[in-house]
């Protein structure tokens, strides 16, 4: 090393301090990260490595539902079962009445159960999954999966199911696909992370479409058709985290797909314009 060499690694050093002060100290016993290179996520607290947001909104639909749900059951006078008619003048899926042009039924029916076990077994899966989901996809992005998977639930239904439907299942069967999608596009970063994640949403899913076909009064096309729906909204919507190489430490950024929100307003004209067109099966 040459005097004008030594003279500038002195000057260097107060910086480097300064840094590691700020920072933390420098893993000097690693290879430095090649910039564009993913660097792997610790399993342990992986959600608290990236960049997410807090629930709100799902505790909103979760009181909105559990609240309907206490509405019709005092209309019907009878907390455990609503009746039927009551579960039609609040606006269940009837494909007679969708057809007549009441379409709203579509999205109103997403917020009707009908029983006590039905509503508790849907809010169960809402305070499991409409949490994460909404951390990972932010609020705005996490409502348009669950209304928009809802819905695909629901045209589903209305196209190849001729009994009257309530309940919040095709938007819940949406967020699984949702978070599917999520961990999907995010295996590069997450690695093991993603592959045991998929694994245990490819496990619930074929446990409830098993109970759902073991069951006629279980609507399994709004189930098909919420997942099928929030995959493909889910892939849309879902964030790209990277690792940004040039910050100092590394971080995890939030990036988006370029056409996320003109694909689903995509999607939502398409489920809109097929539900135009149906000509579904009456009771």
């Amino acid at each position: 090393m040459t005097q004008s060499d030594d003279n500038q690694d002195n000057d260097i050093q107060p910086i480097l301090r300064r840094f590691d002060e700020e920072f933390g100290p420098r893993p000097e016993e690693q290879p430095a990260p090649v910039y564009g290179e993913a660097q792997p996520i610790p399993q342990q607290g992986y959600l608290l490595s990236l960049p997410l947001g807090r629930p709100h909104e799902v505790w909103w639909l979760l009181a909105i539902n559990v609240l309907i749900f206490l509405h019709s059951g005092l209309l019907s006078r009878n907390l455990f079962s609503p009746s039927n008619s009551v579960l039609d003048i609040l606006g269940a899926k009837v494909n007679s009445l969708i057809q007549a042009g009441q379409y709203w039924r579509l999205i109103t029916a997403m917020f009707l159960h009908g029983s006590l076990l039905h509503i508790g077994f849907n809010a169960y899966a809402l305070y499991v999954l409409g949490p994460e989901a909404e951390q990972i996809y932010g609020t705005p992005r996490f409502l348009a999966l669950y209304f928009i998977a809802g819905l695909a639930g629901g045209v589903a239904s209305y196209a190849l199911t001729p009994r009257d439907s309530v309940g919040a299942s095709g938007a819940i069967f949406g967020l699984i696909g949702g978070l599917g999608a999520f961990y999907y596009v995010s295996r590069g970063l997450l690695g093991e992370i993603s592959r045991q994640q998929l694994g245990n949403l490819i496990t619930v899913i074929m446990i409830n479409l098993f109970i759902g076909f073991s069951s006629p009064v279980i609507d399994n096309t709004a189930h098909i058709g919420g997942l099928i729906g929030g995959a493909a909204i889910g892939w849309m919507l879902a964030p790209r985290f990277q690792v940004d190489q040039r910050l100092y430490p590394p971080q995890v950024v939030r990036r988006s797909w370029p056409l996320a929100w003109p694909g689903a307003l995509g999607l939502l004209a398409l489920l809109v314009l097929l539900v135009s067109v149906i000509n579904p099966p009456i009771q």
